[in-house]
């Protein structure tokens, strides 16, 4: 348990050196102006520094307050971090604390006989938690109720609405503050600012200058990407690598996804998926170092969202051991004249042997016909000399094949057309083109700039991916990982097929492996 979990954890529940239940009822008993009070404490945002010091100051002040008046604080209800606004954010302990308030006692027995909070916007922003929470309160009579503005009954008459006006005050100030702050983010993103809350992965603290190992890890990962990598291997190589995200967790697959989809790689920024664009309808360039090309983020994220279809969600898979397990096909002529054709396997090779491993055809009770066995390590070398061949032949082509993007007019025309049309709508004197004429026309030319940009991107990820295929092939090979590599080899051979060598210790024979290549690759 970390030091804010720590925290938050004495902070909730019992107070220590409280009575037993049953001492306190006989305290109330005897002194009936005694009031058993529950603390509710709250904070959206933890800060920064995420040691709880919000709640903690809060239950202080309470803890002071209830002393002055004479309370016994029974039970501490806390929530860290969590808004109150958001419909979608479970505040765990208030609504603990609604279920004890219609018991009538805590978990523990306690008898409730009022509420304390900082504020009443620590308890509720909505009206619909407000509603929950006075049904919850007043569901016995004679308790009290304590926040900045002191003591207060919310048994009188008109108090329903009054809490119901100062919820939708609060509500919009919060929906104000919200706005002021995507505005004040847009401004920013226009001028090409860095508008980040936390240090981003790739940059050090100013939000500017790019981490060297980091960027470097992020380069590395988006050139794998392209090249086949699964975001789940670069999860692995990074928790490997002992890389820890802004906020001091763990890389997990979904963080990893979002560091290699965010346009800050190269210098953009994106608003709700959206590029920020300047007048002339250009990608603005931020202020901060970029850790890749436009082209290569493109090419990532395409690859990203076509192998995911933006699920977010890891693919599985076996994960084989040695590279051409089931790739290599046994070629004995079994005695009916035909071919044995089994998938072999990888094997550990006996220790007294120079190399490692071997591939064998499986046994006769497992389908094989146990007649051919191969060198693991010089067949491998041999397959994989001739599929980096293969690819470096097919990058060179590839590269040929991905022409100029040919619908660039077509986009600059459909963004002038819209520009003109703003601009005699905005012109008081052409009387043309009214409110229904522009709102009529606006959309359609949106859509198809729109549809234009998304074609322009698919088409530069072509070329992005094209022209990493064109890099040094053999020696980003050597850096592949098992399942990388056995990708590569499926994409351009159907199978391999082993011819035995015979009987007895014969030297390794590269012709007794006939490779079978795609009819799509050549």
């Amino acid at each position: 348990m970390g030091k804010r979990d720590e925290v938050v954890s004495k902070l909730r529940g019992v107070p220590d050196e409280l009575p037993s239940v049953e001492e306190v009822r006989a305290m109330v008993a005897a002194d009936p102006h005694l009031k058993c009070v529950v603390c509710y404490a709250r904070i959206s945002f933890d800060g920064r520094v995420k040691d709880a010091h919000g709640i903690e100051d809060q239950h202080r002040d309470m803890a002071n307050n209830a002393e002055r008046f004479g309370w016994l604080v029974v039970y501490r209800y806390t929530d860290n971090d969590k808004s109150a606004s958001k419909e979608s954010v479970v505040r765990d302990d208030f609504e603990q604390l609604l279920n004890d308030l219609s018991a009538g006692t805590t978990p523990e027995g306690y008898p409730i006989h009022g509420v304390m909070a900082a504020n009443d916007d620590r308890l509720y922003r909505r009206p619909s938690d407000w509603e929950r929470y006075l049904k919850a309160f007043t569901a016995q009579e004679g308790r009290v109720y304590h926040d900045s503005n002191g003591v207060q009954d919310l048994y009188a008459e008109g108090f329903e609405i009054k809490g119901l006006v100062g919820v939708a005050m609060s509500l919009s100030e919060t929906r104000k503050k919200q706005r002021r702050s995507r505005n004040s983010h847009r401004s920013r993103a226009i001028r090409g600012k860095a508008v980040a809350a936390w240090r981003p992965f790739g940059w050090e603290d100013d939000r500017v200058t790019s981490r060297p190992d980091e960027a470097e890890a992020i380069r590395k990962a988006v050139h794998d990407v392209i090249a086949g990598a699964s975001i789940s291997e670069i999860t692995r190589q990074w928790k490997e690598a002992e890389f820890i995200t802004s906020r001091g967790n763990p890389f997990q697959y979904q963080t990893v996804k979002q560091v290699l989809m965010n346009a800050r790689l190269c210098g953009y920024r994106e608003i709700k998926g959206e590029l920020v664009r300047d007048g002339d309808d250009q990608p603005i360039v931020g202020e901060w170092e970029s850790i890749v090309t436009p082209k290569q983020w493109f090419a990532v994220t395409a690859k990203i969202r076509e192998r995911g279809r933006g699920t977010g969600v890891p693919r599985g898979g076996l994960v084989h051991k040695y590279l051409l397990t089931g790739i290599l096909r046994c070629g004995n002529v079994l005695e009916d004249g035909t071919t044995c054709n089994n998938k072999m396997i990888g094997i550990k090779a006996n220790d007294w042997l120079k190399y490692q491993h071997a591939y064998m055809c499986k046994k006769t009770v497992d389908g094989g016909c146990n007649k051919t066995y191969k060198r693991g390590d010089k067949t491998d070398d041999i397959i994989e000399k001739l599929v980096i061949a293969k690819l470096e032949k097919d990058a060179a082509s590839k590269a040929q094949d991905v022409p100029d993007w040919d619908k660039s007019e077509a986009l600059e025309r459909a963004i002038k057309s819209r520009n003109e049309l703003e601009r005699r709508w905005h012109d008081d004197e052409d009387t043309d083109i009214d409110d229904e004429t522009f709102f009529r026309n606006l959309p359609v030319l949106e859509r198809r700039i729109k549809e234009l940009r998304a074609d322009e991107a698919k088409h530069e990820a072509l070329r992005a991916e094209a022209e990493e295929a064109q890099e040094d092939i053999a020696r980003s090979w050597k850096t592949k990982t098992i399942t990388q590599k056995r990708d590569a080899i499926k994409k351009v051979l159907s199978a391999v097929v082993a011819v035995p060598g015979g009987k007895g210790n014969k030297t390794f024979d590269p012709q007794l492996l006939k490779p079978v290549w795609r009819s799509s690759g050549g």
